[in-house]
């Protein structure tokens, strides 16, 4: 072989190195109709980090692939399966609702990709179906819920109304409240993911005699029963606790209609850490909005891929490898404290919100009491990876 041919051979090689390292990630999100807000969120989130890192996870060339599951179950696994035998992608890095999450989980598991899920933590995978391909960056579903449940123990609250959408998170948040409350239930109620009208559900609150009522009505259902309630003039006699109801995704339209009500979670806009203070400030730069729980859990997401692909020196073809560092979460999230638990859930500590507005009118949630300190998901112990 000539030395021309032999310097065209080893170009050919590096050039296919380079092609192998990139690093390839599809995003799959609800974009369509009222939530598209949520997945909005959360796409914004990853793109900042990214742009952060100069275009590149683990200091290889990384391509983003942004698909629309549309909240319709059959679209999420079509799309998903087009990102995995179409694109070839090294992680799919999704979803927003749980639904979603359980129509995709198997076909992305079961090829071998990881599944870094942004948002959903249902407890369906949380325990004895855990997945060693399945890692989340947010909390599972249960663990807000249980959060507000210990507020309201707390607080004195002796009789709830409980409201949801019927689906797995939905079903999840209402358990979870019940682990830490021991009031009465004023009464229960599922609704439809698309339920607009809660003229029934607001009559039978108001004469349940409750003290209280607890939502978990995210995106656009959150919006509506917000104002609803507040119109009813519910607001003033009845305490308005919730999760993933009043957020950055929902008060731009609730606004002050939202005005004093409660929430929980992992992270609000003026948590007082470095690391949070620059991405609020770079993402309202960027992006003209306010960035809730979704953009920061993505925008982790994206840290947590750029720390695992770092640690394998940009092998990507050594799962075990991959896996080991993706647990080891060696990144600075932005809610502080982090670790993953034996089921790939976070350890984390847990909030209560309030409604605020800040200086320049932004409806916002607002930091409040530390309820839960490196609190771990109550399915871990049945997980058994």
């Amino acid at each position: 072989m000539t030395k021309k041919a032999l310097l065209t051979a080893a170009s050919l090689l590096a050039l296919g190195q380079a092609a192998a390292a990139e690093v390839k990630v599809g995003m799959l999100v609800t974009l369509s109709g009222p939530p598209a807000a949520l997945g909005q969120q959360a796409v914004d989130g990853f793109q900042l980090a990214l742009d952060e890192l100069g275009g590149t996870l683990g200091g290889e060339p990384a391509e983003l692939i942004v698909e629309d599951d549309e909240l319709k179950p059959d679209v999420a696994l079509t799309k998903a399966n087009g990102l995995i035998e179409g694109e070839n992608v090294d992680f799919v890095v999704g979803t927003i609702f749980s639904n979603m999450l359980q129509a995709i989980f198997r076909p992305v598991t079961e090829s071998e990709t990881f599944l870094i899920s942004p948002n959903a933590g249902p407890s369906t995978f949380a325990g004895r179906n855990c997945n060693p391909y399945f890692f989340v960056t947010s909390y599972q579903n249960n663990q807000n819920a249980e959060v507000m449940g210990a507020y309201a123990q707390q607080a004195g609250l002796s009789n709830v109304f409980l409201i949801a959408p019927n689906y797995q998170a939905g079903r999840d948040n209402l358990e979870g409240f019940r682990m830490h409350y021991e009031g009465e239930i004023a009464g229960e109620v599922y609704v439809p993911l698309d339920h607009q009208d809660f003229s029934a559900e607001i009559a039978r609150i108001a004469t349940s005699d409750a003290d209280a009522v607890f939502a978990f009505t995210p995106g656009g259902l959150g919006v509506r029963f917000v104002r609803q309630f507040d119109d009813a003039g519910l607001s003033d006699r009845i305490q308005f606790m919730s999760v993933f109801t009043t957020d950055e995704t929902t008060l731009p339209a609730q606004q002050d209609a939202a005005e004093g009500f409660i929430a929980a979670g992992n992270w609000a806009p003026d948590m007082e850490n470095e690391a949070s203070q620059a991405f609020v400030a770079a993402f309202e730069e960027q992006f003209g909005y306010v960035p809730g729980g979704y953009a920061m859990q993505a925008y982790d997401a994206a840290m947590l891929i750029d720390s695992a692909v770092a640690a394998v020196g940009g092998d990507l073809s050594d799962k075990d490898a991959l896996r080991a560092a993706l647990e080891a979460a060696d990144f600075q999230s932005l809610r502080g404290d982090f670790s993953f638990n034996a089921n790939h859930y976070p350890v984390q500590d847990f909030y209560q919100l309030s409604v605020a507005q800040r200086d320049d009118g932004a409806w916002v949630t607002s930091m409040g009491e530390l309820v839960f300190d490196d609190y771990a998901d109550s399915f871990a112990e049945e997980c058994s990876m």
